[in-house]
């Protein structure tokens, strides 16, 4: 039964549903956190390799969203959600029952693939349904708030069930929601046509970009344990630099089914934003990562404690998240990306000066109250100015690009500064060390903003700022 339009059922409960979707995908980006310490007991990992517990999932997630966007665009946006959202929930069933290392790693792989899928079509849903001003930029707005909560709360939801339950149901518990969220899209979603004419797919293009991010990284994870003139490294990132430049040869030839339309990247908005987008990434989500393992190795948190220490970042995160479309009618949204991300450099300098005897008050909350405010302003802009004014047949492949940009940062982000804290690991120097690089990196951010258009008049009146 073909589900009815959007606009019959109300634009608020396909905004919902989209949120919510979204909301799983982030989730499990730092649902695992929390619960590192507990997997890496019961599975025996090392400390290298516990960071693929976290790592597969973003190296794939990041590697296909390309194509997952242009799957929305070639086979409907419910059809692909569907998809996408099966994959995930089957690939969580199958992780949350995994007894070896392997096992879990590579159903994090396979999370990571539904959740490409997945993540562009919910923004795509989004950003159609809502194609005019203001609506479009409060919508964006809202899922940006759900998805810094879902970064946030997962630190939480992760220590509750690790503690109380096991550590298996930070995977599990995406079973029963998965399933009700599929029932939810077959009644909200409109099927939708397909696109017309061949549905060709840039596979090439999907192997290259994946293959490149996945050298890289392992590139950046060799040169911290066996030395950056190693063979093995120097072979790693190598194949990502002909992996990349390949991926870059295919999509200049500018066919129809190009995972990044070489129009998309001409347009300065959608290059220097993504370029922002990825430093951005770089350094919010390698945060969940350490701020995890300092307060349980250093400071001796249990999970539950953790999770419940995380909560200053989610609330205040979601309400500046809220804030930002205002904000931006203020000032633009150029101004408020470089605003924001000094204000994050803040929060992440005043972050690094913890210690181990640093208490709650001016080791986490402090800090954490200036790095959000930051964080929950800064996202949406970015968001905007990536995807206004990008044709509806293109708004899978943009909103795939910003979600890879984004992740491939926090890959490359969390790989590098593993290396860093792996000088004097186990130490509070090594996460002072960590912080202040995020610190810097945030400045770095506010710098490139610089490069992005000015906002014309009628644009900042009408809340894009571009």
């Amino acid at each position: 039964m073909a589900a009815p339009a959007a606009g019959l059922l109300g634009t608020g409960r396909v905004l919902g549903l989209a949120c919510a979707a979204q909301f799983m995908v982030v989730l499990d980006v730092s649902v695992v956190n929390v619960a590192l310490p507990s997997i890496q007991t019961a599975l025996g990992f090392d400390a290298v390799g516990l960071q693929w517990v976290v790592g597969a999932y973003a190296v794939v997630f990041a590697g296909f969203l390309l194509l997952g966007g242009r799957l929305a665009d070639v086979y409907g946006r419910r059809r692909v959600f569907l998809w996408g959202l099966g994959l995930f929930s089957v690939s969580s069933l199958v992780g949350g029952l995994a007894v070896t290392p392997g096992v879990l790693v590579a159903m994090r792989a396979v999370q990571g693939l539904g959740a490409a899928m997945l993540a562009p079509a919910t923004l795509t849903i989004v950003t159609t349904t809502f194609a005019e001003e203001p609506g479009r930029t409060r919508a964006v707005a809202t899922w940006t708030a759900v998805s810094s909560a879902g970064g946030a709360a997962g630190n939480l939801i992760g220590g509750v069930l690790t503690e109380s339950l096991s550590w298996r149901w930070i995977l599990l518990i995406n079973v029963p929601v998965g399933a009700v969220t599929a029932l939810a899209a077959l009644q909200l979603l409109p099927a939708g046509r397909p696109r017309t004419g061949p549905r060709k797919l840039d596979l090439p293009g999907a192997v290259l970009v994946t293959l490149g991010v996945t050298a890289l990284v392992l590139g950046v994870t060799q040169g911290q344990t066996h030395g950056w003139t190693a063979p093995v490294t120097v072979a790693a990132l190598a194949a990502a630099v002909l992996a990349l430049a390949a991926f870059t040869a295919v999509e200049a030839r500018g066919s129809a089914s190009a995972l990044v339309p070489p129009h998309l990247v001409r347009m300065r908005p959608v290059r220097v934003g993504n370029a922002v987008m990825l430093l951005a990434g770089a350094c919010f989500i390698p945060m969940w990562y350490f701020l995890s393992l300092y307060m349980q190795n250093v400071l001796h948190y249990g999970a539950l404690a953790t999770g419940i220490g995380f909560l200053p970042h989610t609330v205040v995160g979601i309400l500046c998240a809220r804030l930002a479309p205002a904000v931006m009618q203020c000032m633009g949204a150029r101004t408020l990306i470089a605003s924001s991300a000094l204000l994050s450099a803040a929060g992440f300098a005043w972050q690094s000066r913890i210690g181990a005897s640093s208490g709650y008050v001016d080791g986490l909350l402090g800090p954490a109250i200036v790095m959000s405010v930051g964080m929950g302003l800064l996202i949406t802009p970015i968001t905007t100015t990536v995807t206004s004014g990008v044709g509806e047949q293109d708004a899978g492949a943009a909103s795939g690009l910003m979600n890879t940009t984004r992740q491939l940062g926090g890959v490359l982000g969390l790989a590098a500064l593993v290396a860093v804290a792996a000088a004097q690991p186990g130490t509070a120097a090594s996460y002072q060390a960590v912080f202040v690089a995020i610190a810097v990196v945030c400045a770095g951010v506010a710098v490139l903003a610089c490069a992005l258009p000015a906002p014309r008049r009628a644009d900042t009146e009408n809340g894009t700022g571009r």
